[in-house]
C-alpha cells in the first residue's frame, strides 16, 4: 500500500484521490488538499468524540442500577433485622390440649410449642414452668401421672427444638385446677392441657 504525505498525516493513495473529486478540482495545490485533509479528519475526530458521551450515559446508568440494588440490600437487611428479634411474648397461645387419656403433641398444638420454642430461643433469660392438667375423670393418682406426662412431653418437644433445659420447669396438677366447670366432652377436652407459665418465674 502506498501513502502520501498530506500535512502531518500520511494517507493512502485512494484517500487522497477521494480528496481530490470531493474539491471539484483534478489538480490542486498541496495547501487546499492539506486544508481539505484536515477537515475530513476534524469531522471523523467530531464523530469519535460523542462516545465519551455515551460512555459517560451508560457509566451514570450503571451507577444508578447499582445504587438502586445497594438500597434494596440495605432494605432487605433492615427486614431480617427485624425478623430476628422473634416473637412477642403476647402473640402466640401459651396452651396446648390433649387427646383423652394421651400426651401426644398432635396438629395445631405442634406448632403452638413451636411459637414457644422461638420465643426461648431468642430470650435466653427467659424461664417458664410447663403445667399439666387432666379433665376430673378418673383417680387423682392417675391424673397426677398423666399430668407430669404431659408436661414432659411440651419440655421434651422443645429441647428438641434447641430451647435449653435450665429455661423449663414441669409440674402437674392432675384434675385439681379446672379451667372449664362443665362435666361434659366439651369441658373436658379444655382442661387437657399444658398451660406456659411464663409469669411464674417473672414474679420471682
Amino acid at each position: 500500500m502506498s501513502l502520501i504525505l498530506l500535512g502531518r498525516h500520511f494517507v493512502t493513495r485512494d484517500y487522497y484521490q477521494w480528496l481530490k473529486e470531493r474539491s471539484g478540482v483534478m489538480k490542486m495545490n498541496k495547501g487546499m488538499l492539506v486544508a481539505v485533509g484536515l477537515a475530513a479528519l476534524a469531522g471523523c475526530a467530531g464523530k469519535e468524540a460523542v462516545k465519551p458521551h455515551a460512555a459517560s450515559a451508560t457509566a451514570s446508568r450503571s451507577a444508578t442500577q447499582a445504587s438502586g440494588a445497594g438500597q434494596s440490600s440495605s432494605m432487605q437487611g433492615t427486614g431480617m433485622a427485624s425478623a430476628n428479634k422473634g416473637p412477642t411474648l403476647n402473640s402466640f397461645p401459651h396452651m396446648v390440649h390433649f387427646r383423652t387419656n394421651s400426651s401426644a403433641i398432635i396438629g395445631v398444638n405442634r406448632k403452638i410449642v413451636k411459637e414457644n420454642a422461638s420465643y426461648l430461643e431468642a430470650h435466653p433469660n427467659v424461664r417458664v414452668r410447663l403445667e399439666g392438667n387432666t379433665d376430673e375423670r378418673g383417680t387423682a393418682q392417675y391424673n397426677m401421672a398423666l399430668g407430669w406426662r404431659r408436661a414432659d412431653s411440651v419440655k421434651h418437644m422443645l429441647e428438641v427444638l434447641g430451647v435449653s433445659g435450665s429455661q423449663l420447669a414441669t409440674i402437674s396438677f392432675g384434675k385439681s385446677r379446672p379451667l372449664a366447670m362443665g362435666h361434659n366432652p366439651k369441658a373436658w377436652a379444655i382442661n387437657r392441657r399444658v398451660y406456659f407459665n411464663y409469669k411464674y418465674f417473672a414474679s420471682k
